[in-house]
Order: C-alpha cells, then structure tokens, then sequence
C-alpha cells in the first residue's frame, strides 16, 4: 500500500478514537451548517476579496465585496468569520452598518428594508491571525513553513474547517459566486498563486507586490486558496478535440527537473478522465498544479501538491490522478450540504480504478481495487447528518466502501456500454451544479432504467455489507439451492452474479427467501467471486 495512503488511514482511524455514534451538535454548528433565512435571502454573485499576508507575524488583512442578489426582501443577512478574526467595519453604499457576532456566524443588520430582485454590494474590512491548520489538509486553515533552503512558504488548505477561517463570506457550499477576483499583496520576490488565471501583478510601494487572479466559473468556498513560495513556472500544452490547453506547474525552484518529468502522467490523465466523464470542466480557467508542504487537496483550476513526485505500485502519482479527479467530482458537481461528501469522494475514488484499468486492464483495476478494500471501517454510515457542517466520519468509507459501492454497481449493470454512458452524461447534465445525494441517486436510477434507491440506501445509510445467506437441501438425486438477503433496507434486491458448476448463473435474491433445484449440487459447485462487489456470504445449511 502507498506509504502515504496508509497515513492518511491511521490518520483517520485514530481520529475515530474521539468519535462518538451519537453525535451532539450545538448552536455554533446550526449556525454554520443550516440554511436558516439570514442565509436563504440573498444570492451570491461575485467577490472581490484582497488580503495583506505577513508570514512573520502570521498575520492577513484586508477586506472582501460581497456582490448579491436579494433573493426574498429582508433587513439581516448572515455572514461567516471565525471569531478569532476581527471584522472592522461593514459598509453598504457608502454607509457604515450595524453587525453583532454569535460564535462564528456575524448577522448584517441594514437600515431598510432590501428588496427581493434588487442587486446589492457590501464591503467587509478585517484583520486577524487564521487559524493554524495542525495537520493540513485533514486539520484545516494557514500553513507558514520554510521550504529547505528557508524562504517562507505558506499555503491554505481549509476543506470541512472552512473558508470563514480566514476570509469573511456566506461560508455554505449551497452558494458558490458566479465568478471571483482575488488579491494578495506579498513583499516583493516571492511568486503568489491562487486559482483561475493571473489578470496582472502590480508593484507598490515599499517593496510589496500585488498578485490579482480571477476565477471566471463557480468556485466552492473551500476551493479558494493561496500558496506563496520561491515558485518557478513552467508549462505544458494538452491537445484534446476543442483545442490546445496550456497545463500550469508552480514548483519550488530545487524541484523543477523533477516536476518536469513527473507531470508528463497529467496529460494521460486527462486523456483518460475526459474519455469516460467528459471534457475537463474548467479549461477557461485553466489547470495548474501548485506544490505544497501538506499532501495534497482539489483546488479548483490550482491543484495543491505535495506527494514528493513519487508514484505508487500501479505507477502512477495517487495525489495527481485523485485530486484532478475533484475537478469533475466536487469541484464541477459539487454537493450543498458536507452530510453529501460520499459524491465527492466515492466516485473520485473509483475514478483511480478507472484510470488503472485505462491504462493497465481489468485485472490491474481488480488489483487496485483490492488494496481499498482492507481500508473500509464500517464504524458509521457513508451519508452524513444535514444541516450542521458534519464532518466528524470516524473512517475512511466515503472513499473506500464508496468506491466498492459504484464498482458493485457497475457489475449489477452488467453493460460498460450503458454504464459508462450514464457516468459521462452526469457529469455534462450537473456540469458547475450544486447537487445532493437523491439529486444523483434519482439521475443513476432513470439513465441506468432501475430503482436503485435501495441499493444505495443500503450501503450509505447503515453500517456493514449485505449478506448472501444460502443454504443446500438434499432429497435424493437432486438438490435445493435457498438464497436471500440479510441487509437493513427490507427492499434491497440485489442481483448477483454466482458460478455454478462453472458456469455464471445470476441469482436475483431479495430479503426473502427464494430458491432453485439443481442436480447433485454440493458447496463444491458454487464459487461467489468476492471481487464482483461488495457483499459477504453465510452458509446457512446446517442451522
């Protein structure tokens, strides 16, 4: 298993020690998960954000344009920032406005009444010390370090932690801008990188330097970042059927000979994602890849790597291959509510297999497969609790079981033809579109022709595999195979594909329980295929 796989599991496996299965959720966490009508009133349409950031004293000021659309008339509005950063002002048409704070929620009070349909701007000035993330990208918010020859490098990473660690927003992954522009001035000499394309930089007094980026698609809030480092360019072109792309690496200057050598596995990459889920969605914003001290994280157009430039037993870099695979699963079809994340990360995940099996075969992919397997903990459902941010998975399923679930899925299909089909068109169907898990569950089960709602019930909102219980009755010549379903969900009705005297023969077992007659049919007779999907097997004969 890859040494960095591996950490990221004992991280998440000890991280399971301080969970609890009943989980308590305060004020704090209605506050920044729920769509409570401060929140629901308006629409977010553009930010303008620039930050001062000074690396020695880790400190960043500056001020954010909320650009928005009155969605309902209103006199209150909620924004989010940590209350660790100071807000100094809020101001709305040359007007300074009245703001109070409870936890990490601050509600704008107006002086009239906003009218729905009406466009709106208001200005946030701030200052503060972020949040210091203590193991990014699991740990969120800003990383101050010193690369190996001692220059600062700083990075963010605040996926689940959240953007209001250290930009004021509506900090809920229900309202992505149609577009932002950020600033960062940065003493003169370092290189500053963001996500989107670079409109400019421009030189300021004492020896400062202003870095602007602007994102032309819809950006999650967690996918803004910011990595500022002794960066070196360079570049590489991508030919697909609309055209020539230029692909953008920012590395550490000592690690560009490397840098150059190892990307070269982004072009196959892209090859083969675009192959089987549709062009790469954010080419007007290009795609970069951006090194960082922390492992690695999906920042929309401005990947965040830092796997050392090393590529794992089925030869291919893990953080280049699943982190480019957020760009169409999280960063182009996005989820509303963190309870949803399975859609991020389980079809990211299978997205590896996938690419394994493009380039090495189907036994590889099996291969691959195999080595998620060990890691599923079955200690709590897949499908999270809505409305409070929740982010408290004590294992690693939303990847794994995730995985396992859509490669069960594909075997109950039967047909890569229809399979594949149905994956490419989601992804143009929900292409930059906020979703959830019922929005995807319903789309699979209409484009595949069958209700899956009990399938995917089954595996995301309980604990543990189905079981194929069976059992065989012998009368004389001839033999009574008996099978069913032991799972949570009475309506699971899972096919599957079993060998019978060497020959495939699918069973179609339900929660109740059905049988065959068969001639001389003994244990030796059957065989289930443990990689055919995710289930377990229960010889019942003798009880």
């Amino acid at each position: 298993m890859n040494r960095s796989l591996l950490t990221l599991v004992i991280f998440l496996l000890t991280a399971s020690l301080n969970a609890q299965t009943q989980h308590r959720f305060s004020r704090a966490d209605t506050l920044r998960g729920m769509l409570r009508p401060e929140r629901t009133c308006f629409d977010v349409h553009y930010y303008d954000l620039e930050i001062k950031v000074d690396a020695k004293l880790r400190r960043i000021a500056g001020s954010n344009k909320i650009h928005f659309l009155a969605v309902e008339d209103f006199r209150e509005l909620q924004l989010d920032l940590f209350a660790n950063m100071e807000i100094a002002e809020i101001t709305w048409q040359g007007q300074k406005l009245a703001f109070s704070r409870e936890f990490n929620a601050v509600f704008v009070r107006f002086p009239e009444r906003i009218l729905k349909g009406s466009k709106q701007m208001i200005e946030v000035l701030y200052a503060g010390a972020p949040s210091v993330a203590k193991r990014p990208p699991w740990d969120g918010g800003f990383v101050w370090e010193k690369d190996p020859n001692g220059n600062d490098w700083v990075n963010v990473a605040c996926e689940g932690f959240g953007a209001s660690s250290w930009w004021p927003l509506k900090d809920h992954l229900s309202d992505e801008p149609d577009s932002l522009q950020f600033s960062v001035i940065y003493p003169r000499g370092a290189y500053v990188v963001s996500n989107g394309n670079l409109r400019r930089t421009e030189d300021l007094p004492g020896e400062f330097t202003k870095w602007v980026y602007f994102v032309g698609n819809p950006i999650n809030s967690y996918n803004l970042s910011l990595q500022i480092g002794d960066y070196v360019k360079f570049t590489d072109v991508y030919k697909n059927t609309s055209g020539y792309h230029e692909l953008k690496y920012y590395v550490l200057k000592d690690n560009k000979e490397a840098a150059v050598a190892h990307f070269k596995q982004v072009k196959g990459m892209l090859e083969c994602f675009e192959k089987y889920f549709g062009e790469y969605p954010f080419w007007s914003d290009g795609y970069a890849l951006v090194e960082t001290s922390y492992w690695g994280m999906e920042h929309q157009s401005g990947i965040a790597y830092g796997n050392n430039y090393k590529n794992n037993a089925f030869d291919f870099d893990f953080i280049i291959i699943h982190e480019s695979g957020h760009e169409w699963f999280g960063n182009s079809i996005s989820v509303a509510d963190h309870a949803d994340m399975w859609v991020h990360e389980a079809f990211t995940t299978y997205m590896e297999a996938i690419y394994v099996e493009h380039f090495h075969g189907q036994e590889q992919m099996i291969a691959y497969l195999n080595t998620q397997r060990p890691l599923i903990g079955n200690k709590m459902p897949i499908q999270g609790v809505k409305d409070v941010n929740f982010e408290d998975w004590p294992d690693a399923d939303m990847y794994y079981k995730g995985s396992w679930m859509l490669h069960t899925l594909r075997n109950i299909v039967g047909d890569d033809e229809r399979w594949f089909a149905m994956l490419k068109q989601m992804c143009e169907d929900y292409r930059h579109s906020i979703v959830d898990s019922k929005t995807i569950i319903d789309f699979v089960s209409w484009k595949l022709g069958e209700d899956y709602s009990a399938f995917f019930a089954e595996y995301l909102n309980h604990v543990g595999n189905p079981i194929l219980e069976y059992k065989i009755e012998r009368k004389k010549r001839r033999s009574t195979l008996s099978y069913r379903w032991v799972a949570n969900e009475a309506n699971f009705n899972m096919p599957i594909d079993i060998s019978m005297y060497g020959e495939t023969l699918r069973l179609q077992p339900t929660t109740e329980w059905q049988s065959i007659t068969e001639k001389k049919l003994s244990e030796k007779n059957l065989e289930f295929d443990p990689d055919w999907g995710l289930y377990e097997v229960r010889n019942v004969s003798n009880q």
